[in-house]
């Protein structure tokens, strides 16, 4: 009876074994008309993407991952389609443990992509719509000049310079109000690092003093501290 209770005991020990094996992040995902290729899930390990987990897809076009990540964080979704290549092969998704769920397809992996599950994400795509909409801004003061050029016509550049200087300016103070307003999630330290890193080091200090101790302890809480500290100590 003994033996049996301590058999029954190691098989416990295994399968929990097994269980914390598989991660805190499980991916699930569907690339519509993918038939054959590789999925690589990669992260950023000191300036360079470094692979995650590769998989293999023949025939069937679903797929899914089991990671382990210390904290949420940007990881990358890139697909290589085998015999033929495209520029439309890099997704950026921001992961948080627990589940995760992306679908695309092949004709627009990244425009087409929707991705569930995690909090930090959705943020990001927020950001990222408002974000777009200043860039348009930009290309259109860019068009305009390059038409004004184009066609001979008079071009007021200061007043050019002017309105794109406006529009960086508002671009700043829309990711320094998001990264505040959203100090409860990663995406904050995220967004202070990937978008204003030059900014002026007084907001990027009320960003990081304002983050929830949790999000201070997080990957990008920590490396913004960091951050902060060096741009202190060198005096830049």
């Amino acid at each position: 009876m003994r033996k049996m209770s301590l058999l029954a005991l190691l098989l416990l020990i295994a399968a929990c074994s097994k269980k914390e094996e598989k991660g805190n992040l499980h991916i699930t995902g569907n690339i519509n008309g993918l038939k054959s290729g590789t999925l690589y899930i990669e992260a950023v390990r000191d300036t360079t993407l470094m692979p995650l987990d590769t998989i293999k897809i023949s025939g069937n076009s679903a797929f899914e991952s089991h990671l382990n990540i210390e904290s949420p964080e940007m990881l990358y979704l890139i697909l290589d389609r085998g015999a033929t290549s495209s520029g439309d092969d890099k997704l950026m998704f921001f992961a948080e443990p627990g589940k995760i769920n992306i679908e695309s397809n092949l004709k627009a992996f990244y425009a087409d992509a929707r991705i569930i599950g995690s909090k930090n994400h959705e943020l990001y795509e927020q950001y990222r719509k408002v974000k777009n909409r200043f860039i348009s801004e930009e290309l259109d003061l860019t068009e305009k000049k390059l038409n004004a050029f184009r066609d001979k016509k008079q071009f007021d550049e200061a007043q050019n310079q002017a309105a794109l200087e406006s529009i960086l300016k508002r671009k700043y103070l829309y990711a320094i109000n998001f990264a505040l307003n959203n100090k409860n999630h990663e995406i904050a330290p995220y967004i202070a690092l990937s978008e204003i890193k030059d900014a002026n080091l007084k907001y990027l200090d009320t960003i990081c003093k304002s983050l929830s101790p949790d999000v201070a302890k997080s990957k990008y809480g920590k490396t913004l501290s960091a951050y902060i500290e060096e741009r202190k100590n060198h005096g830049y």
